[in-house]
């Protein structure tokens, strides 16, 4: 039997299961035979004789017969067995479990993916795939592990790995990752026609839907398995072997039971739900031609089974009346759900129906459009891609059997194919295999209850059921059951044991003819149960019993004599034997006495005589039965080693008998059922009739006339006393009867008595009884010379000074023992009376009392006082009321009352406080008087700590008080009310401490001290019993292991709680075992073992509200089991908070500042920290750090920085000051810190100062005047270089802290933002905005929201043109001629070209596979016309249709990736632009702006600012509250209307906010009113031709002014500057001043100044010296690059990572590419990198960075713009292959990024070289991505694309004509019809 871990493979021989290999005359009996012994509920047999062998991996789910060795290969959990047809072990391999997680792409890092645990590895797959000639063959292994990838190894031994990929790409993940998913495969052969003939070895894969993992593999899927060369991979899914492409993988999730080859196609059955008509689950066989390496022939069809069966379990391609069939068992669905109940049936489908009713569902959708006779659609197209049924040529289906790619696909057919049910049963059947023989087919049935059904299924397709047999009771039968290749036996696979279905299942004779079949029978001679003629003597009467005889019966002993003997005695042995079956003369039999050797056998007749063993034989096998007097032995008769029958004989051992009867003997012997005498003088029982001395008691069994047991000898009472003094001679006198057995008569007189008369103890020494006794214990009569004895009842022995110290004790004694106590000798004691030498005393002694217990009790006494001493009394009456406690009477306990030793007593109450001695009065004696004084007290309660606690309990009360300590503290017990306080402490004289109880109710209650029975209440206090504190959330939930980080805790009633507590459970990671003689070295080294132990520390209530919890600090060598909160007996586990699990991680590590020094620091900077895992268990508000005694705040911390700003000024006075970083419990100590300082100098003294002054002064005054003489100018420019100079340094030195405080800041604000995007909070355009923007750029009017603008009479007749237009379309050769023709016309514009692209994009969007392979083809095309010219200049520009339409398939592709990796780093980038150029000044005219990347656009101009805060008033519902938003002075009226509305609107989507003309500013001044703000009005400054737009300077609008937003009215139409942003176009557009020819300014004036006059014009040297000056400003374009950087690398490592897998349309093209650069023969790695990177980078990414506004909904400002075009060209840069050198006359852009560019280099090519080591990709996630997009109005883009047909359309009716192949599928008749439908064009038809 198997356990849960182990499953068991069972053979089965057929010769008793299948019918039809008996011969057809027993076949037809067996059939008609009308005995109800037939009927299957009569029948079901089990067998515990079965050929199996138990295996671990349960479930065992595959099993596969090699043909060729026979050897048995089976699949389970973290197992693969290989055996022999016998059941016999090969090979083991060990296939799990393992680190995976399907939420993980192989290879499994555990950094990389923190949800990988140990996994169980199920077999999912187990094929074999034959070898072609020498090849050997292999066996395909395929587990559920890392994504379901396959493995290859050897048949002759399974542990030889063949094939095994380590790294594994995601187009070899193969079977489901998913246990419960099914996965089937066939391997097939087919002509490899695409790689230069030879074979193709394949895989047909089906497997469901998975929701965790790729989630791209279709249903079906074909796999390479031979030939591999590289770069192809084994069990690849490549894109020409074929796939089923579906357009909802989680809709169309197939399940899968079977898949089989048959003929020339493959036939796949599963189950799932049907989604073209009632969405109920259904059972589909599906074909597939094996040659169709594109799915075009792929078609299905319901299988109907009659009476709601419509799951299948199970199936089985066998044959039926000579004819192939499908044997299928299905199960009854419950309800509408995939879950299948016990109701089920076989049901046949013959493959010729099947066959047809596939071939009719082609031909309707070919040529019928779908639809029958009847006109009702009875073909569809499934799966839910936009093919659809057509009207082809009636002999399309015989031309194109396996389809082609203009024919539709995949095929479902709408009728069902039926069958009726051959078998149901009200199990759930779950396997079904065959068998055929003389003609008639036999199904066998495997159900979830462990029976294997038999079924004879007849030509009319129905079934009987004539046998079942039981395999295992509850256990279900795998799928999986296998016939060997002859026929005989069968495999079978179940959790537990499965039987063997022949006759030699039954082992013995009975159960052989109880069996009753009919082809079974017992063959005596040969001991088995076999059909007749197997048995060689089957002819001879009484050598084959057959079965279905009634009458025969075994061969059976029918008595046996002698049935018993002695074992002691040999002798002759007679069986009489019926239908003994006859021998030859040679032949003989032979007996068996158990395991005896045999002994010969001489038959006479029908009795047998054989030789009983030898008694020494028997004497040895008897000697292991200590506890028995007999012993059964087998009786067998054999015939060779076969056992013919057997009986049974006893034999029996006299001896034993008196053995196991010690004490009768005699009794014992003669009263045996066996033949047992009994000889008294020699103590021995015997078989034989005399003994060695003569004297024998016979058994009544050997002679009936005997006396029997009354002759036996024995002792039955005792007269004397059975009480014996001890130190005392005593006689014992024993009564018998026939003892006289035992005297010799030496004379008259004299007897000699054989025996002695002794006391026997049983643990210690005998002693004779009639000499001196000392300690005696049992009377024993022995005799002399034996060691045979009588026992009799054990006599009473006792000592009287034994225990009875004292007068009183010894006179307690009860009278018959006669003791008494003696004063005299040395010492007083208690003895026996006899032995006293003086008088016994009469009286006692006064009491003696030594110690009294308690010494003090209450004034109501009540408590039980213990008084222990001596002579207190011979019983209890002796002391009731002689005791007196300080004078007051104590009652006497009879409970606590000891002899003389102890009284207990009741204090009784005294009235008022006394003390005084304890008395005790016995009779007439002197009362004993105790030296201990017994006080009464009177104690007191004064108050308690704390008065309240939760109704759980648990909180430590502390009472204090005054003699407190009185009585004893077993007396006192506290209560809260009617409520236990268990006393927790030592209780002293003042206190007492005690721990609550729960209660069952809040409320105050009374305090209450019982003292004995005394009670105590606190007076004027109450404890208030409130309701328990209850934690409502506890954040975070992480800690590292240093411990420390405070947990807030929330809830209520938190402040009831005393202590609260957090605790944490760990247990140690691992315990080694070592050997003993490590052991000791261990433990030194070590010191301690660490077992699971409880770390805990103690929380701050803060309020009722909130606590705080600094976690436990915890080693990292412990495993964290649970995390808990103890709140006094409230116990809250974490998990019950949050949901999840308490986490310990560990401890962050913080790299030092410097390690060569200090860290040298200028002020007004801040401090940078690098270290890991920073933020993984701690915030920026936890850390703490610290610059000797002042804090360093900290201003940002992320996962690998630490940013804190010091104090302006270095604390304390030393130079260097200790940094360190405080994080929890943990402290780092990160180096020393040095502020620079610019005086180091001392002082110069006031009058040296003036004294060098004064001579310096005049030194420099002489050397002035004579250089002011001759180098004037000179000086003078040189003045001015140092200057510059002086400032560019000065700025330098600037540049690194600015930038770190603006990163600081920028990413204080971040933060609030990130937690916004992600979610809700990404403005992500959806799906067709994103493709109107793409596919059509600039265009104003959205083509994907336009309708035909067509009369309603030919909108029917166009619409039907358009739709047979797009049938065309489908045809590859059409759409690539009506390209070619297109492109070779002279009008047909660039612009042309890619509108026409995009309207293909359009119209063949729901076949986008097609679409990818037509774009492929023409890309070969492009890539053969460049390789003849220069092929690196291919894909540079947009110049051909196909290159527009590479665009949109990027687009179209990396749409989903953009959603759910790149858009939300390109958003924050954006967002952190914003930020940045908003903070600074922005000139509305010329969009230049202070805080930018583009030196063009910088503001070089010193324009003086402030910050200021505006409180606008923004409306919440009802109410209107204030909103505060941060502007600057110098903004104009619209720069701060558009900052209230990114502020009011933070997270909206652009296009939902109001437009900022639409709205007016008011400003709100105290009572004055309200003044309207705007850009213009006639308070505007004019200077001249000059007229300034106005700002909030202007107005005077002061800091923390109230505004508001108000909708504009009809009358205000004040000028501004507007600026207009549409696809494409980013400039803005300024209203200027028409009037007076004035012009708008801003910050700036424009740089257009009118002619200067030449006496005017400067020279070239002053024009440029007067330039260098605003040439410092552009340090600000470092500063704004250092604060953006991280945001820019986010986007690029988003975009290039290859951490996670790429998008599967990059790694399909670059596949693509490569494949043309090796088939043309282009070996230079450049030029295949500027393909990827013309494709990729520039034709997609760079549009992306540069328009935003493509992905988002968000408004690029013309400011804005300006940055990402220097950030587009940065990776366009590093995309590129040519070195990046920069020097002085670079472009500004390029030396920003000089640095950066070669890394980003790096990140490119590894990201093109990850992808070409990779596998290939495939498409299949496209469709399943896009069909959302079902909405898109491709009959728009038909209508369009048909206007550039019309205008071209002779030349492409000629060319299509010209084409043969063209001509063949009448390509331009179609496009004819087409025309004489859209326009009613006059065509040759």
């Amino acid at each position: 039997v198997c356990r849960a871990v182990s499953d068991t493979v069972w053979l089965l021989s057929m010769s008793a299961m299948l019918a039809s290999s008996t011969p057809l005359s027993l076949l037809f009996f067996l059939l008609l035979l009308p005995t109800p012994s037939l009927l299957a509920n009569d029948i079901v047999t089990t067998d515990p004789s079965v050929i199996g062998v138990e295996l671990h991996g349960s479930p065992l789910s595959h099993l596969l017969q090699d043909p060729g060795s026979g050897h048995l290969y089976l699949g389970g959990v973290d197992n693969l067995y290989q055996l022999t047809s016998d059941l016999e072990l090969i090979s083991h391999v060990r296939t799990g479990p393992y680190l995976d997680s399907p939420d993980c792409l192989p290879p499994i890092i555990p950094q990389d993916c923190p949800s990988a645990t140990p996994t169980h590895n199920h077999n999912k797959l187990l094929l074999m795939e034959v070898g072609q000639g020498a090849e050997p063959g292999n066996l395909i292994i395929c587990g559920s592990l890392y994504q379901g990838i396959c493995e290859k190894r050897s048949l002759s031994n399974i542990s030889q790995l063949i094939y095994q990929t380590s790294n594994p790409v995601d187009t070899q993940y193969v079977a489901a990752n998913d246990p419960r998913v099914s996965t089937v495969a066939v391997v097939i052969t087919t002509e490899n026609r695409q790689e230069g003939g030879g074979i193709l070895r394949l895989m047909l894969v089906g497997r469901g839907y998975t929701s965790k993992g790729p989630g791209d593999i279709p249903p079906i899927t074909t796999r390479r398995l031979f030939p591999v060369v590289p770069p192809r991979r084994a069990f690849s899914q490549e894109e020409e072997l074929g796939k089923l492409v579906v357009g909802s993988y989680s809709e169309y999730n197939n399940h899968f039971v079977k898949v089989v080859p048959h003929g020339d196609y493959v036939y796949f059955l599963f189950s799932r739900r049907d989604m073209w008509h009632k969405k109920e689950y259904r059972t589909y066989a599906s074909r597939l031609c094996i040659s169709d390496r594109s799915f075009y022939s792929y078609v299905e069809v319901p299988l109907l089974c009659q009476g709601g069966y419509n799951l299948a379990q199970g199936a089985w391609l066998g044959n039926h009346s000579g004819k192939p069939a499908l044997f299928v068992v299905m199960a009854a669905g419950q309800a509408s759900t995939p879950v299948a109940t016990s109701r089920s049936a076989l049901c046949v489908y013959g493959m010729a129906q099947l066959d047809a009713m596939l071939r009719r569902a082609q031909e309707l959708c070919y040529t019928e459009g779908g639809r029958g006779s009847s006109g009702h659609e009875e073909a569809y197209i499934e799966y839910a891609v936009s093919s659809k049924c057509l009207k082809l040529p009636k002999i399309s289906l015989s031309e194109y059997t396996c389809g082609g790619e203009h024919t539709p696909n995949p095929i479902a057919s709408a009728v069902p194919l039926q069958a009726t049910p051959t078998f149901t049963s009200t199990t759930q059947l779950t396997a079904v295999t065959t068998a055929t023989e003389a003609g008639h087919t036999i199904s066998f049935l495997g159900d979830r209850e462990g029976y294997l059904h038999k079924v004879l299924v007849h030509s009319d397709w129905s079934g009987d059921l004539y046998g079942s047999v039981l395999v295992d009771r509850g256990s279900p039968v795998s799928a999986d059951l296998l016939l060997d290749e002859s026929q005989r036996h069968i495999y079978v696979l179940t959790n537990s044991r499965v039987p063997v279905s022949s006759c030699e299942r039954q082992t013995d004779c009975q159960s052989c003819l109880t069996v009753r079949d009919p082809y079974c029978g017992w063959c005596v001679l040969e001991g088995r149960c076999s059909r007749k003629h197997q048995c060689q003597r089957h002819v001879q009467p009484n050598h084959w019993l057959w079965s279905f005889e009634p009458t025969n019966q075994c061969v059976t002993v029918q008595s046996l004599q002698p049935a018993n003997q002695s074992k002691d005695e040999q002798t002759q042995v007679t069986l009489s034997v019926a239908q003994l079956p006859a021998l030859t003369e040679v032949e003989s039999l032979s007996c068996v006495f158990g395991r005896l050797p045999p002994q010969a056998a001489i038959v006479v007749g029908t009795s047998i005589t054989c030789q009983s063993p030898a008694p020494d034989i028997m004497t040895s096998s008897l000697c292991d039965s200590l506890l028995t007097d007999h012993m059964i032995l087998p009786v067998s008769l054999m015939f060779g080693h076969v056992i013919i029958t057997r009986g049974n004989m006893t034999f029996y051992d006299c001896g034993a008998v008196s053995r196991l009867n010690q004490s009768s003997q005699c009794l014992a012997c003669v009263s045996s059922v066996w033949r047992c005498n009994w000889c008294p003088l020699d103590q021995l029982c015997t078989h034989n009739h005399t003994c060695p001395n003569q004297h024998i008691i016979l058994n009544q069994r050997v002679r009936p006339d005997s006396p029997g047991p009354s002759s036996c000898p024995q002792v039955f009472t005792l007269q004397s006393s059975a009480l014996v003094p001890m130190g005392l001679s005593t006689s014992v006198v024993l009564r018998g009867r026939n003892l006289d057995v035992y005297t010799v008569r030496t004379s008259p007189v004299y007897h000699y008595h054989l025996f002695d008369c002794l006391l026997r103890l049983s643990h210690c020494t005998s002693l004779v009884c009639s000499r001196e006794i000392i300690f005696l214990a049992r009377p024993t009569l022995m005799m002399a010379q034996t060691n045979v004895c009588f026992l009799f009842y054990p006599v009473l022995l006792y000592d009287c000074s034994a225990g009875q110290s004292d007068c009183s004790q010894c006179r307690a004694v009860p009278e018959e023992y006669g003791c008494v106590w003696c004063p005299g000798g040395p010492s007083p004691s208690c003895v026996f009376n006899q032995s006293c030498s003086s008088t016994p005393a009469d009286t006692c002694p006064p009491p003696q009392i030594r110690q009294v217990l308690p010494v003090s009790g209450p004034l109501e006494g009540g408590v039980l006082v213990t008084i222990i001493g001596s002579n207190l009394g011979m019983r209890y009456q002796d002391v009731v009321g002689g005791v007196t406690v300080a004078g007051v009477q104590c009652l006497a306990q009879p409970e606590g009352y000891q002899i003389s030793t102890r009284v207990v007593c009741e204090l009784q109450p005294s009235g008022k406080q006394r003390e005084g001695p304890v008395l005790v009065t016995v009779g007439t004696t002197p009362p004993g008087r105790s030296t201990q004084i017994f006080t009464y007290q009177d104690p007191q309660l004064l108050d308690l700590v704390p008065d309240k606690g939760p109704v759980s309990g648990g909180t430590r009360l502390t009472i204090r008080g005054r003699q407190l300590l009185t009585g004893q503290p077993s007396d006192l017990s506290a209560f809260l009310g009617p409520q236990p306080c268990y006393i927790v402490e030592e209780v002293t004289d003042t206190q007492l401490v005690c721990q609550t109880g729960s209660s069952n109710q809040t409320g105050g209650v009374t305090v209450r001290i019982l003292f004995g029975k005394a009670e105590r209440t606190v007076p004027s206090v109450t404890f208030h019993y409130l309701n328990d504190p209850i934690i409502t959330d506890a954040t975070p939930a992480e800690s590292f292991y240093a411990g420390g980080r405070v947990i807030m805790v929330t809830g209520r009633n938190l402040d009831v709680v005393q202590q609260p507590i957090i605790s944490v459970w760990v247990e140690p990671l691992e315990i080694q075992r070592v050997k003993r003689k490590r052991r000791l070295a261990l433990l030194t080294a070590k010191q301690q073992l660490v077992f699971n132990s409880t770390m805990t520390t103690h929380c701050s209530v803060l309020s009722s509200s909130q606590m705080s919890c600094p976690t436990p600090t915890v080693t990292p060598d412990v495993k964290v089991k649970g995390v808990w909160f103890q709140l006094d007996n409230v116990r809250v586990h974490y998990e019950t908070i949050k949901g999840k699990r308490f986490t310990y991680y560990p401890n962050p590590v913080l790299f030092p500042l410097n390690q060569e020094g200090p860290y040298r620091f200028k002020p007004g900077g801040v401090i940078a920290v690098e270290g890991q895992d920073l933020t993984r268990a701690m915030s920026r508000q936890e850390v703490m750090a610290r610059l000797g005694d002042q804090e360093c705040e900290v201003k940002t911390l992320d996962n690998t920085h630490l940013y804190c700003e010091p104090p302006e000024i270095q604390p304390k006075s030393v130079p260097n000051t200790q940094f360190y970083v405080v994080m929890g419990n943990l402290q780092v100590d990160l180096g020393l810190v040095q502020y620079d300082s610019n005086s180091l100098l001392s002082p110069v003294p006031l009058a040296a100062q003036i004294g060098l002054g004064a001579g310096a002064a005049v030194i420099i005054l002489s050397v002035l005047v004579v250089i002011l003489m001759y180098r004037r100018k000179s000086k003078q420019a040189l003045r001015d270089y140092k200057k510059v100079l002086l400032q560019l340094e000065t700025l330098e030195i600037n540049v690194g802290d600015q930038c770190r405080k603006e990163f600081t800041d920028l990413m204080t604000e971040m933060m609030d933002l990130s937690s916004d995007v992600g979610g809700p909070g990404l403005p992500l355009l959806d799906y067709r905005t994103y493709a109107e923007r793409v596919f059509f750029p600039g265009q104003q009017t959205a083509l994907l929201a336009r309708q035909l603008d067509l009369p309603e009479s030919r909108r029917q007749t166009v619409e039907q043109g358009l739709q047979q237009l797009n049938n065309l379309l489908n045809n590859r050769l059409f759409l690539t001629r009506f390209i070619h023709t297109l492109e070779a016309q002279q009008g047909f514009s660039q612009r042309d070209r890619g509108y026409v692209a995009s309207l293909l994009t359009m119209a063949l969007h729901d076949k986008l596979e097609y679409f990818t392979e037509v774009m492929k083809s023409l890309l070969q095309d492009l890539v053969q016309q460049y390789v003849a010219k220069n092929p690196k200049l291919m894909l540079r520009r947009t110049e051909t249709v196909v290159e527009k339409m590479l665009t949109n398939w990027m687009s179209i592709c990396l749409y989903s990736f953009l959603k759910e990796v790149a858009g939300e780093p390109l958003y924050m980038l954006y967002r952190a632009i914003k930020y940045q150029v908003d903070k600074g000044p922005v000139d509305a005219v010329t969009g230049k702006a202070k805080r930018t990347l583009n030196d063009s656009h910088l503001l070089r101009e010193d324009i003086d600012y402030c910050a200021m805060t505006l409180m606008v008033l923004v409306k919440n519902g009802v109410e209107v509250q204030p909103c505060p938003v941060k502007v600057l002075d110098t903004d104009t009226i619209t720069q701060v209307k558009d900052k209230i509305l990114d502020q009011v609107y933070r997270g909206a989507p652009f296009s939902q906010r109001p437009a900022a003309d639409s709205l007016d500013l008011e400003w709100r001044s105290g009572q004055a009113g309200h003044l309207t703000l705007s850009d213009d009005d006639v308070t505007a400054v004019v200077q001249g031709r000059w007229k300034q737009i106005n700002t909030l300077q202007h107005y005077k609008v002061p800091d923390g002014a109230t505004v508001a937003l108000i909708p504009r009215s009809q009358s205000s139409g004040g000028v501004g500057v507007n600026q207009v942003f549409q696809t494409g176009e980013k400039t803005p557009m300024l209203e200027g001043e028409e009037e007076e020819g004035l012009r708008l300014w801003h910050l700036v004036k424009s740089s257009e100044d009118p002619e200067i006059p030449k006496h005017r014009k400067s020279s070239m040297r002053e024009r440029e010296r007067a330039k260098a000056i605003p040439e410092i400003y552009l340090t600000r374009l470092l500063s704004m690059k250092g604060t953006l950087q991280k945001f820019v690398d986010d986007v690029f490592v988003a975009i290039l990572s290859t951490k996670r897998p790429p998008p599967i349309a990059v790694r399909f093209f670059f596949d693509f590419l490569d494949d043309m650069a090796e088939k043309h023969g282009i070996d230079d790695p450049e030029t295949v990198h500027i393909w990827k990177t013309n494709s990729l980078p520039l034709r997609f990414w760079v549009n992306i960075l540069k328009n935003p506004q493509f992905v988002l909904d968000v408004q690029v400002t013309d400011s804005i713009d300006a940055v990402l075009s220097v950030i587009a060209q940065t990776f366009i840069d590093s995309c590129t292959t040519s070195e990046h050198k920069v020097g002085r006359d670079s472009p500004v852009n390029k030396l920003l990024y000089a640095r950066e560019i070669p890394r980003y280099k790096q990140l490119v090519e590894r990201y093109y070289s990850d992808i070409h080591s990779a596998a290939s990709g495939c498409y299949q996630e496209m469709n399943s991505t896009l069909t959302e997009l079902s909405g898109m109005n491709s009959l728009v883009a038909l209508h369009e694309l048909y206007k550039y047909i019309n205008k071209y359309y002779d030349q492409i009716i000629m060319s299509l004509e010209e084409d043969s192949s063209g001509q063949k599928m009448q390509l331009a008749y179609r496009l004819q019809q087409v025309a004489a439908l859209v326009e009613n064009k006059v065509t040759d038809l």
